[in-house]
């Protein structure tokens, strides 16, 4: 147990490539899901595409909720480690579990009573809402898997265990993507069950990525101690450690569902052939922000480990490697979207209608990804230094306080075009908050080391 940790030793370049590459990859893989998913989807009908998208908040708060508290988890348990305190990377691991199962419960409660108001509140046509509703109560009934696969995966992580978590990640999303096609179709002895198959087909994937993280954290993970004894008797002062990191962190993610559902409302009044089209731009812009956040996810530990170690030059270095990592991808994929917006959408089924409002739409906003992913690689700082609700005054300035407003100011010119102009404005005002608090962060930790 004295060993000394890879994420104190090893070359930083190095060690940034080896936690991040494979959560890069296995979100890569989970980017293919979701737009292979959607492109079932879409070969149901324009109206089950569109459902989709219409429960997407609600998915989006359910993964906030797991990866908020999984952020607090890691956070605590990787400085922990740092610090040399097992006993307390141990209580952070399985006190995390504990809460895991509370998450669950909650979103049992919300498919049962918050499902139906929910998508009624943004479709009026019965036959996307049967679609919505049929799709989100699955999805929420069942999210035990979702909940448990986020957590394994970030105790994996937490201790550079970031292959392991690629494995249950990548495996995840891969059984999604196999039986997505046999559930939604009904192909060989697998009934035809539509939307909901594709429901089905996610939570399956999810419950096979939970089992294998737990296997991985008891088979391979000997830095903490996982026992029923220890879930069971959880510290309210872990609790708190957690959620003061997780918490903002969980409204930080949060807020992209109500982002979300507040722009299907301003898209819905055009069309919902435009509340399709912004579904299938998350789907596709997932191919580079996918691999940024996996980027992020291990630049956190590592960043979180040498807080604690009191290293100074690691951490400078880690950061200045990880933004210029984050900032390349993310010109490649404003590239790719300027130059072949048309090949994209077509992946999808669509008609002539949604090719002409997603050109523009994929074009427009991805001028603003680069800036996005200056943002995103500055914003980790931030949580491996337990200062997460920077990177929440930084989200809701960005999403609510200029986002939101920025659409429904150029909606009421009834030019559908203008209002993608509202993800490049808000992006602006997203790197000028983060540049404000990394600075201010930056100064008053690192440089005092």
């Amino acid at each position: 147990m004295n060993k000394e940790n890879k994420m104190g030793i090893m070359p930083v370049k190095q060690l940034i490539i080896s936690m991040s590459l494979p959560m890069m990859i296995s979100m890569l893989v989970q980017a293919l899901y979701n737009v292979v998913d959607s492109i079932f989807v879409s070969r149901i009908s324009e109206s089950a595409l569109s459902a989709v998208t219409l429960a997407f908040p609600m998915q989006n708060l359910m993964i906030a909720l797991g990866s908020g508290t999984g952020v607090g988890i890691n956070a605590l348990l990787s400085r922990s480690l740092g610090e040399k305190n097992f006993h307390n990377a141990d209580s952070a691991a399985n006190t995390g579990l504990l809460l895991t199962v509370f998450n669950y419960i909650v979103f049992l409660f919300i498919g049962l009573f918050v499902t139906v108001p929910f998508i009624s509140a943004q479709e009026t046509d019965p036959i996307i809402r049967e679609y919505g509703i049929q799709y989100l109560s699955i999805i929420c009934f069942l999210s035990f898997g979702v909940f448990f696969q986020i957590t394994f995966e970030r105790l994996l992580q937490s201790t550079g265990k970031t292959f392991f978590s690629m494995i249950s990640q990548a495996t995840g999303a891969l059984i999604n993507i196999i039986f997505d096609p046999l559930l939604i179709f009904g192909i060989g002895p697998f009934p035809e069950l539509g939307v909901a198959g594709a429901a089905y087909a996610t939570i399956f994937g999810q419950v096979i990525g939970a089992s294998i993280g737990l296997f991985c954290n008891l088979k391979f993970n000997n830095e903490i101690h996982l026992s029923f004894k220890k879930i069971f008797a959880p510290s309210a002062r872990i609790i708190k450690d957690i959620y003061y990191v997780g918490v903002p962190s969980i409204l930080m993610m949060s807020i992209g569902s109500v982002m979300t559902f507040l722009m299907n409302l301003i898209l819905g009044a055009f069309s919902s052939t435009a509340v399709a089209v912004f579904g299938v731009y998350f789907k596709l812009q997932s191919f580079f922000f996918m691999p940024v956040f996996g980027l992020n996810n291990g630049l956190i530990p590592v960043l979180a480990y040498n807080y604690g170690a009191r290293n100074k030059d690691r951490i400078k270095e880690a950061l200045k490697f990880a933004m210029t990592l984050a900032v390349s991808i993310m010109i490649i994929g404003t590239i790719c979207f300027l130059s072949i917006p048309d090949t994209l959408l077509s992946f999808f089924d669509a008609s002539e209608d949604m090719i002409a409002i997603g050109r523009p739409a994929l074009r427009i906003i991805s001028l603003s990804f680069p800036l996005a992913g200056f943002c995103i690689a500055m914003g980790s700082i931030f949580q491996a230094f337990s200062k997460s609700f920077y990177s929440l005054i930084v989200s809701v300035g960005r999403q609510l306080v200029v986002l939101i407003p920025a659409a429904w100011l150029l909606a009421q010119t009834g030019v559908l075009a203008n209002v993608w102009w509202a993800f490049p404005i808000a992006e602006i005002a997203s790197l000028c908050l983060s540049s404000f608090y990394f600075k201010k962060l930056y100064t008053t930790t690192v440089s005092t080391m």
